[in-house]
């Protein structure tokens, strides 16, 4: 018990006799410290007593696939900050190889009475994954907020950068080299924003079915690297990748098969994460306005704990074409 007021002491920025009035229900603490000390509490992992165990912490959990990714961690770092600035502490959770899972984290953020959760990239992305995870969030009244396009049927509101405005910007780009065999490196056929992006290039490249130059991939270089292959070998000359990670390993393949980039292949990525400008060569990218999207996210989130308000809706972003090294006129133009 002593261990433990002292951590949440110092957590809180209090002395521990205040936060021994806090758990004992006592008078003459405010509600701010009051706030601060369940906050931190909660934050260290240690279970309200129960008397106050019916009151939702002033938590929010931020729940990401990855962190190898840059552009997780930028988006981390966004949704953090404007959380903090709002009055709320984060909790970000970060799924690893073997480790934690989406469902697990959901447990332990409900066991934590957090106020809401941010996902991104999550299995809601995913249209054939298990989402009994989220059900179980619109069961409680957790107000909940999803970053890109996820299954319709959840009704959660999401903030997405849009995914049909992202082909056709890249597709133009590339055609205006003069590329006209164009193919893309996409992630699973289930997942969302892929879909969408196939979707959009149908319509941009006017393709009938069977003619669809796209190879799918896990969201890794080495992924990339084996369904790039196919492309470059079938004679493709421009290559539209669904991540930058994706481009990255596009970019190997190509090298592999003996050919430059972006001499002989024209590679654009998706995301515009951090370090694309330090690649060999730098990165043509289609950028996701990521601080605009975090602070909508965290905008949207706050305005439903606060009860103002419940959007539906997707709210859609627009993306911006950065040209840098990594696209050329193609070969013999």
């Amino acid at each position: 018990m002593t261990k433990r007021l002292t951590e949440v002491a110092k957590k809180a920025g209090v002395s521990e006799a205040t936060v021994s009035r806090v758990l004992n229900g006592r008078d003459g603490v405010s509600e701010a410290t009051r706030t601060a000390v369940l906050t931190a509490l909660d934050v260290l992992g240690y279970e309200r007593p129960t008397k106050l165990r019916g009151e939702r912490a002033r938590l929010v959990g931020l729940v990401l696939p990855e962190l190898q990714n840059p552009i997780f961690p930028a988006l981390a770092e966004v949704v953090t900050g404007s959380l903090a600035q709002r009055g709320f502490t984060p909790a970000l959770c970060a799924r690893t190889i073997g480790g934690v899972s989406e469902m697990d984290y959901v447990e332990m953020l409900l066991d934590h009475q957090v106020s809401g959760v941010i996902f991104a990239g999550g299995s809601y992305a995913l249209a054939d994954a298990r989402h009994d995870h989220y059900r179980r969030l619109t069961d409680r009244g957790l107000p909940v907020v999803l970053v890109n396009a996820g299954v319709d049927e959840l009704g959660f509101p999401r903030v997405s950068t849009d995914d049909a405005v992202a082909v056709e910007q890249a597709y133009g780009h590339l055609r205006s080299l003069g590329h006209e065999r164009i193919g893309m490196v996409l992630g699973p056929e289930d997942h969302v924003p892929s879909r969408r992006k196939l979707a959009a290039m149908v319509q941009v490249a006017g393709w009938a079915e069977g003619d669809e130059c796209v190879e799918r991939s896990s969201f890794s270089m080495e992924g990339a690297r084996v369904a790039a292959t196919k492309l470059v070998e079938r004679g493709v000359t421009g290559i539209i990748c669904a991540s930058d990670v994706l481009a990255l390993g596009t970019i190997r393949a190509a090298r592999r098969l003996g050919r430059s980039v972006p001499a002989d292949i024209s590679v654009v990525g998706f995301d515009d994460s951090a370090f694309m400008t330090c690649t060999d060569p730098p990165l043509t990218t289609v950028r996701q306005p990521i601080e605009t999207m975090g602070q909508a996210a965290v905008d949207l989130l706050v305005t439903m704990i606060e009860g103002v308000g419940v959007l539906h809706d997707e709210l859609l972003f627009e993306p911006e074409l950065v040209v840098r090294g990594s696209t050329a006129p193609v070969p013999g133009r």
